[in-house]
């Protein structure tokens, strides 16, 4: 049995598309952006919760400022990319969903009103979250490499709020040269499935 997805689409999405650590110079657009979250908003989550949160690092300073707390493996890729995202999860995600989930309204207070409930599920939705819009960078033609080796506390308090919890930075772009490394193996199916 096919997948009904065009092989085009497969490939851009999953089988040629590759972690970049080089980029080139072509910037990326406020509108590239929209149409990327305008299409990965309809992935699902826990009641509809939506705690991904997107912080755009564009300005030089700013990108500095981030530069500082990446490992350093890691910072002269994020220097040089032509956009970088900080995600991270919205600790106070409930706030939103009597909006927006209103088949139960009553979420909010009935299941999320302990912080550490929030936590939980604000880091495994939003860890979700991460990834539609990873696949929806490679849907606009782009490149992500998202990364988690940076100082999650110094970025916290360099650009978010006791709130908000980093889960990882994305640099994005047009692939460079020698941009990703040799595919990693993966597993095979019958190492990851199991029929009971």
């Amino acid at each position: 049995m096919s997948l009904v997805l065009d092989p085009a689409a497969q490939d851009l999405l999953f089988r040629e598309a590759r972690t970049a650590n080089t980029f080139t110079d072509e910037p990326v657009t406020e509108e590239q952006v929209q149409a990327i979250y305008d299409l990965v908003k309809f992935g699902p989550t826990a009641f509809n919760q939506t705690p991904l949160r997107i912080t755009l690092v564009r300005s030089a300073e700013a990108r500095e400022r981030l530069v500082r707390h990446m490992a350093e493996g890691n910072q002269a890729k994020t220097a040089s990319a032509p956009l970088v995202a900080i995600l991270s999860a919205d600790n106070e995600f409930h706030e939103e969903l009597p909006t927006l989930f209103p088949a139960f309204p009553q979420a909010k207070d009935a299941i999320f009103a302990e912080r550490p409930v929030r936590e939980g599920s604000a880091s495994l939705n939003a860890a979700l979250q991460a990834a539609y819009f990873i696949v929806g960078v490679r849907a606009a033609g782009l490149a992500a490499g998202p990364m988690t080796g940076f100082d999650h506390e110094g970025v916290r308090k360099e650009f978010l709020d006791d709130d908000h919890t980093p889960l990882m930075v994305v640099n994005i772009g047009k692939p460079g040269e020698n941009a990703s490394y040799p595919r990693s193996p993966r597993l095979a199916y019958e190492d990851v499935f199991t029929t009971v």
